[in-house]
């Protein structure tokens, strides 16, 4: 069995790491390169950083902070937040990232997962997707969920497969925040119906929540952000506890 894996999750802004509460009141927590480097000493297997400037200064200064991330951290790292276009991707690749991560702007125009699965392999291309349920349906939304789509979940986890997606990213909408746990059945499904590995986001607020979807919801890592950077619990005093569970994890 593949060990799962545990990404914590940092969100930059004009290359230091923040926190708020949708990207409102966002605190500085910190040097994100230091950042990462704590988590990748306590075992964290990747790390995922997102941009969240929106300005073309924001793009550059995030370009440099790759770079430092490249030289510093040795552990894969992921990184998104405004790539849309193959020469987005290119330059964050180029600067030493694992792998970048879209969304919105795959939504928009599919055949971006095609271009960049085609230069650079689908083991660079992660497919974010931000869902809700709407009436029984699970719609896809685009611009941090404040756009509702009429793609539905997952024939668009589907089509981004079949487009050269190595990985799934999904994040409920109804959970992300609420700390009250996944919808395990829901990435349960995802895992029936896809091939690639999925990595949960949203919903943490235990131990037991994320050992229920790397279990139950059979995904293959946890994202996580909070309870990491509040300092709840460790990646290490995690994976311990996800060891009593019988979850296999890397120590």
């Amino acid at each position: 069995m593949v060990a799962k894996r545990i990404i914590p999750c940092l969100d930059v802004k004009e290359g230091r790491t923040v926190k708020g509460i949708n990207f409102v009141g966002l605190q500085d927590v910190g040097d994100a390169v230091e950042l990462g480097r704590m988590y990748a000493e306590q075992g964290a297997d990747e790390l995922v950083y997102l941009d969240i400037s929106a300005t073309h200064e924001g793009r550059n200064t995030f370009t440099s902070l790759v770079e430092r991330i490249a030289r510093n951290i040795n552990i894969p790292f992921t990184v998104g937040g405004g790539i849309s276009t193959i020469d987005d991707a290119a330059r964050l690749l180029d600067a030493g990232a694992d792998k970048i991560s879209i969304n919105s702007a795959a939504v928009r125009n599919p055949a971006l997962i095609d271009e960049i699965a085609a230069k650079y392999g689908s083991q660079f291309v992660v497919l974010a997707v931000d869902a809700k349920q709407i009436d029984g349906v699970w719609r896809i939304t685009t611009h941090g969920g404040r756009r509702l789509t009429e793609k539905e979940l997952f024939s668009w986890a589907r089509e981004g497969q079949e487009r050269g997606a190595g990985e799934l990213l999904f994040t409920s909408m109804d959970h992300d925040g609420t700390r009250n746990g996944y919808p395990c059945d829901t990435f349960a499904a995802l895992a029936d119906t896809l091939s690639i590995p999925i990595i949960a986001s949203g919903g943490a607020g235990s131990v037991g929540d994320i050992a229920e979807v790397l279990s139950v919801g059979k995904a293959d890592a946890a994202l996580a952000a909070s309870i990491f950077h509040y300092g709840e619990i460790t990646v290490e005093e995690l994976k311990k506890e996800l060891r009593k569970q019988n979850i296999k994890v890397r120590l």
